[in-house]
């Protein structure tokens, strides 16, 4: 009779192998189950203590984490749809509460560098978040600037105010003060000529105002063009207000919701400065905020953690819903989560 003998490396190996392959298992079986109960809980809602904190360059493009001891310049990131994801206005005032806890604690604060690549959105979020930070501004006696690497429009440029100065790169874009809602369609006469009916219940004068699918009224928008008009008025002041070289008469009748050149953009008053780079421009804060020339700083974003776990409770994932999620996309930027809301929002291509 012959017996084959394991040798102890190899039974090692394959006793290391089981375990590892359970323990994932059972890992795996943890987070589903902890995923499953969290769909049927609500919202999942991360506290201000579990924000990432991403060490950005400074002004000599050094990354490394300093002692706590050093000062701290709070680089905010308004990139992408203003009102969607992490910049909405309840995201921004997570990350401003965040910005005196913890690791940050005993006002290592002492500026804030908006970094700046968007073409608006929301108008609510837009005005929230400029107060936010003109508030956090006051309280802690700290400047703020911005600084503008690609397009600062509309809802962008609403944010911006709050920046005691703005900087922008030679080929970024900057302007388009105004307000949008829609595009608004009409399909009645298509449903008139292929003998399509609609009927839709009401209670209240105007409540289906807009609707699609019959004739519109005279003047059945009036109520949101009113709402549209103090919207931009208050729009125009806020601009004016905080950019005083901006001429108001020239704002409301020339410049309205074009978007000009940084250069230009300088002369009309949009920004302080043109042709800068973001060094120039932290350099510049740094001043600003008392901080020596010869003082190490450390330059902290803060972040929401992107885990695939916590991506799919926040997302509901059509794998574990059975559900798909189908958007229309309305021009470059206006998505169906936009339709309905007015907009800071600059609109090129949308048809």
């Amino acid at each position: 009779m012959q017996f084959s003998r394991e040798s102890v490396f190899s039974s090692a190996a394959r006793t290391f192998c089981t375990a590892f392959a359970a323990i994932i298992g059972i890992t795996f079986a943890v987070a589903i189950v902890a995923l499953g109960l969290s769909l049927f809980s609500g919202p999942t809602i991360l506290p201000p203590e579990q924000l990432e904190i991403s060490i950005a360059p400074d002004a000599q493009g050094n990354r490394k984490l300093l002692p706590e001891s050093v000062p701290v310049i709070l680089r905010i990131d308004v990139h992408g749809i203003i009102g969607e994801d992490k910049l909405s206005a309840d995201a921004i005032e997570e990350v401003l509460h965040a910005s005196h806890e913890n690791f940050l604690e005993n006002n290592r604060v002492k500026a804030v560098l908006l970094h700046i690549d968007t073409p608006g959105g929301i108008a609510n979020d837009a005005d929230s978040i400029d107060r936010l930070l003109m508030n956090y501004k006051k309280k802690y006696n700290i400047p703020i600037y911005a600084f503008v690497d690609g397009l600062c429009a509309s809802g962008g440029m609403y944010i911006s105010a709050a920046a005691d100065k703005i900087y922008a790169t030679s080929d970024s874009m900057i302007g388009s003060i105004g307000v949008i809602l829609g595009p608004t369609f009409n399909f009645s006469e298509l449903m008139k000529k292929i003998g399509v009916d609609s009927l839709t219940l009401t209670e209240g004068k105007d409540k289906d105002m807009l609707n699609p699918f019959r004739p519109w009224k005279p003047d059945e928008d009036a109520s949101l063009r009113l709402i549209m008009d103090q919207l931009y008025e208050r729009f125009v002041n806020v601009m004016v207000t905080s950019r005083p070289q901006i001429n108001k008469e020239k704002l409301i009748n020339e410049y309205g919701a074009h978007v000009f050149s940084a250069r230009d953009a300088q002369k009309i008053g949009y920004i302080d400065v043109a042709d800068s780079e973001y060094e120039d421009a932290l350099t510049a804060l740094v001043a600003a905020a008392g901080i020596a020339a010869d003082t190490p700083y450390q330059v902290v974003s803060l972040k929401s953690p992107n885990s695939f776990v916590s991506s799919l409770i926040e997302n509901k994932s059509s794998f574990l819903t059975g559900k798909v999620t189908h958007v229309f996309q309305l021009g470059s930027n206006l998505s169906t989560e936009l339709s309905g809301k007015f907009l800071y929002l600059y609109t090129p291509l949308c048809p």
